[in-house]
């Protein structure tokens, strides 16, 4: 088999374009810290892997090695799924859309579903989001909300 390395973006995911680079994260207004107050700061970078193929994310803050989101969409879809694993070794596969600057992502599981929603700004270098939980899938309550400002 002759090994070939995508050498040009996946015209699936084109629309991601924005968010390739260095980003800054600061999570607050935390439902999981003892201080709901404080602030988590973290850096983020977004990547296209295999010459296109993909696009990665990596995550992490001066505590724990961090995150990695795999991000790929079927062609014939207009939605992404997105493969997470984390430090803590969590693995989970969320949806995911975006267009019109709104980003979204959401889980529907058994005791625990997520979504997220994100306001990307006009020139592309800030994106204000929050993340909520439900325990049944019916009743959310705010998790954390997350800004990224790109570097």
């Amino acid at each position: 088999m002759n090994e070939k390395n995508v050498s040009e973006l996946n015209p699936a995911l084109k629309d991601l374009e924005v968010l390739q680079g260095e980003w800054e994260m600061e999570l607050s207004n935390t439902s999981f810290l003892p201080d709901p107050s404080a602030t988590i700061k973290g850096n983020v970078s977004f990547d296209w892997l295999e010459g296109g193929a993909f696009l990665i994310m990596r995550m992490g803050d001066i505590r724990s090695q961090g995150a990695i989101w795999l991000i790929n969409r079927d062609e014939s879809s207009s939605d992404y799924k997105v493969f997470y694993y984390d430090d803590r070794k969590v693995s989970r596969i969320y949806e995911m859309s975006f267009s019109d600057n709104v980003w979204k992502l959401w889980r529907h599981s058994p005791n625990f579903s997520q979504r997220f929603e994100g306001q990307i700004s006009n020139d592309g270098n800030k994106i204000l989001a929050k993340w909520e939980k439900s325990g049944d899938g019916r009743k959310w309550e705010h998790d954390f909300d997350v800004a990224y400002t790109r570097k």
